[in-house]
């Protein structure tokens, strides 16, 4: 079996079983990326000595029986606005391009204590501001399914080292479905936990209150598998959660009998591609059969999610990226005169376009004169969302929808009109505003041949709820490939 055809899960046994070695899976991937990485670009900074060397050190512990755990030995991708000591961490932005932290983090030293060895750092948009991880400063990544498009933001380098078999998984980051979407684009499994299940140490902020880390693979038991890694209380992470029922895999069962399922008919009005729409119907209908009850409902409050999230997004990204003055780290202009001038020069040099739009918008809703009108009303209509959803999950187990009204646009198209950009995040953003865990699973293909997802959302802590769903459809749709092959 050749070795980029497993799972993680699948590569871990295979390498326990002495079937292959973590060497030779790291060189394996490697040599996949030597070929299709000038045709994506999914990295931003690939150390291979350095992979080579840590799959060895993690092989030896594997044969010795220290690590023994389901992710030993499977090379991974991690996004680059994740601190990774002594790895370069740019967040794909001029204003990082040198800076190297002196630690990890969180998530990133619970994956290597369960074994799995680092690629490299994978390319997206500038601190993680976009939907097509085209605002990236080391250049545009490439959607694999067709490279005319893009492969969706922020976490787009991720999904598409995933879909491209440059990693067996990777870590992504989702403030507004910065995981989902992008795997929805290409084709693979995302998911974004309940806000406070992953620590966000090590994670560089964008918006605080709506950040989280999650997953990106090639299947949905990788999906549960690497949970159980990530979800981890960490005492320096105020907003960190300790929580006892993070046996996720134990939710991987075939069984949806009786699984209440609301689908929001506020979904499926205009401007939702009808491929789409009929590929996320026949999602439900595939669970129905399997036992679920499936019904449409009223959500309410969808077209007040954009501007909300928007609001709420960039008033923290403005005072998050504070701290970007030229002074303790990372870029000065090298020509200055005076202490505001440096400052003035310096943010202007060392940011992108997409980034001082956003960081103008959220000064402009926390200013005077304008905190009450825009921010404060924000905050208000995120709690009217939050009860929305709580009223829902009183009814259903899940939420069934889109991930995206369209299939990963062709690149260029979005950054032509940056409002048309932010409204393809309509069905993604409230699950951040409400905190809520979401699963993006791979339903179908359109007729120009690019993925489509389709997106679970559950009540805060019932991640095991979207595993179970997930899985009973990917098992079923298999079974019934299976069938057609064997007719």
């Amino acid at each position: 079996m050749d070795i980029l055809s497993y799972t993680a899960v699948g590569l871990a046994k295979a390498i326990r079983e002495g079937k292959t070695t973590a060497t030779e899976a790291m060189q394996a991937v490697l040599d996949k990326i030597e070929e299709v990485e000038e045709s994506i670009h999914a990295y931003v900074t690939i150390d291979k000595e350095k992979a080579i060397k840590k799959a060895e050190e993690v092989q030896k512990k594997i044969e010795s029986g220290e690590l023994t755990g389901a992710l030993a030995g499977v090379p991974i991708a991690i996004k680059d606005n994740l601190c990774t000591e002594d790895m370069l961490t740019t967040c794909s932005s001029k204003m990082l391009e040198n800076f190297v932290p002196t630690f990890s983090a969180e998530a990133i030293r619970n994956l290597e204590k369960a074994g799995a060895v680092i690629i490299g750092k994978t390319n997206m948009d500038e601190f993680a501001m976009g939907s097509t991880t085209e605002t990236s400063y080391f250049g545009v990544t490439r959607n694999p399914w067709n490279t005319e498009h893009v492969p969706g933001g922020s976490s787009g380098g991720s999904a598409a080292a995933v879909a491209a078999s440059e990693c067996f998984f990777a870590l992504g980051s989702d403030t507004g479905g910065s995981i989902r979407q992008p795997a929805a684009y290409c084709g693979v499994v995302g998911m974004k936990p309940t806000y406070g299940t992953v620590s966000r140490y090590g994670l560089v902020a964008y918006g605080s209150s709506l950040d989280q880390i999650g997953p990106l693979t090639k299947d949905v038991t990788d999906c549960a598998t690497v949970m159980e890694v990530l979800a981890s209380h960490d005492e320096k992470d105020s907003t960190s959660i300790k929580r006892e029922d993070t046996d996720f895999t134990s939710a991987l069962v075939a069984d949806v009998k009786g699984m209440r399922i609301g689908i929001p008919s506020d979904y499926f009005r205009e401007g939702l591609n009808p491929e789409i729409k009929d590929a996320v119907l026949a999602t439900a209908k595939v669970l129905e059969e399997k036992g679920a009850i499936v019904e449409e409902f009223n959500l309410s409050l969808v077209e007040y999610a954009i501007p909300t999230y928007y609001t709420i997004a960039s008033a923290e990204a403005s005072s998050n990226l504070e701290r970007f003055d030229g002074i303790k780290y990372g870029y000065r202009t090298p020509e200055y005169e005076g202490l505001h001038n440096m400052y003035k020069k310096t943010r202007s040099e060392g940011f992108g376009e997409e980034v001082k739009r956003r960081i103008m918008l959220g000064a402009f809703v926390l200013s005077a004169g304008y905190y009450d009108a825009y921010y404060l009303k924000a905050l208000r209509v995120k709690s009217m969302i939050c009860k929305a959803f709580d009223k829902a999950f009183e009814k259903y187990d899940i939420i069934l929808g889109p991930v995206a009204p369209t299939t990963a646009p062709k690149l260029g198209a979005s950054l032509a009109d940056p409002m048309k950009m932010y409204l393809a995040d309509i069905y993604t953003i409230s699950v951040n505003l409400a905190g809520l865990p979401g699963i993006s699973v791979p339903c179908g293909m359109d007729s120009k041949g690019l993925p489509i997802g389709v997106q679970m959302i559950a009540n805060s802590f019932e991640e095991k709820k979207l595993f179970r769903a997930a899985y009973t459809y990917e098992k079923t749709k298999r079974m019934s490939k299976s069938v057609k092959c064997a007719e």
